[in-house]
């Protein structure tokens, strides 16, 4: 992997949407903060689209987004960089993981997860753990498989994905690690990380040949991000972003968490609960001013 550029020492912020649905107000929240928190520390403001997944991913949400922000009045450096031109930068962090034997292929199903999770549970009388997101920590039934089995599954073909060995990943970097926090004044605290709360996170799968955690650190090292603004439902997720920072030997920016726009229904807005979109607030007659106004952005 390419090394991240030098400081420029000016502060640089990014906004990184994914091109699987328009943008609605909660993205414009996060874009309208990251452009003020730019403007106001003197920084630079950059654009990367998060494409990995081309399956869910198209041409025309891309356009979306450009034409959504840019109706905003938010402009960005060019150029804009695109997940979906550097999986070679994302494989090479892989095979960095890989050299460090902290990665393992993992050939179990949804199901198969399902069943063994259950299992666990039976044999301990109790309810097995979950990480941040709600989901059933991995239980580890690929972890310790035959070396030479193991190799020709793969070459074989047979459908895996790779994960991150955690436990020995935190070993390695040792207690400590974590990351500061920036609010709009500019004051800092350290956050300690919690990376054993995920178990081994997923980090590439055969249709999508990187994960999200493993993408966002190697951009953001790469474009020489130093704060990182984004909202709350991705606080918990910096723990993963802290141990790859880590073992890649890349840097940690600084962090602030916006607060989530919640809907009707106490839920934050989301493309996946087709939460109204700025093009449709825009096809209503609402302008760019009265978004920004209702968003505090005035």
């Amino acid at each position: 992997m390419a090394a991240y550029p030098p400081v420029s020492g000016k502060p640089v912020f990014r906004f990184a949407p994914s091109p699987n649905g328009r943008l609605h107000l909660g993205h414009a929240l996060s874009a309208l903060t990251n452009a003020a928190l730019a403007q106001r520390f003197g920084g630079r403001l950059l654009l990367r689209i998060e494409d990995i997944d081309l399956g869910r991913c198209r041409p025309d949400y891309i356009d979306g987004i450009l034409a959504d922000l840019d109706w905003l009045g938010i402009r960005f450096e060019q150029p804009v960089r695109r997940q979906s031109e550097h999986f070679d930068d994302y494989a090479g962090a892989l095979a960095s993981l890989q050299k460090q034997g902290l990665v393992y292929p993992c050939f179990c199903s949804r199901q198969e997860i399902k069943t063994a999770v259950a299992a666990r549970e039976g044999e301990v009388g109790g309810t097995w753990p979950v990480d941040p997101d709600g989901a059933p920590l991995y239980p580890g039934s690929c972890k310790r498989l035959d070396e030479a089995r193991t190799a020709g599954r793969v070459a074989a073909g047979e459908p895996h994905v790779l994960r991150l060995d955690m436990m020995r990943a935190a070993a390695l970097i040792g207690d400590g690690a974590g990351y500061e926090l920036f609010d709009g004044e500019g004051r800092r605290r350290f956050v300690l990380a919690h990376p054993a709360r995920w178990g081994d996170v997923v980090l590439a799968r055969r249709d999508v040949p990187t994960s999200y955690h493993l993408a966002v650190v190697v951009d953001d090292a790469l474009q020489g991000v130093t704060h990182v603004v984004r909202g709350k439902d991705l606080e918990a997720a910096t723990d993963i972003h802290v141990v790859l920072q880590r073992l890649l030997g890349l840097p940690t920016p600084l962090y602030h968490f916006h607060e989530l726009l919640i809907d009707e229904d106490g839920r934050k807005l989301a493309k996946s609960r087709s939460s109204q979109s700025l093009a449709e607030l825009r096809a209503r007659g609402f302008s760019a001013a009265a978004i920004r106004q209702r968003l505090g952005f005035a």
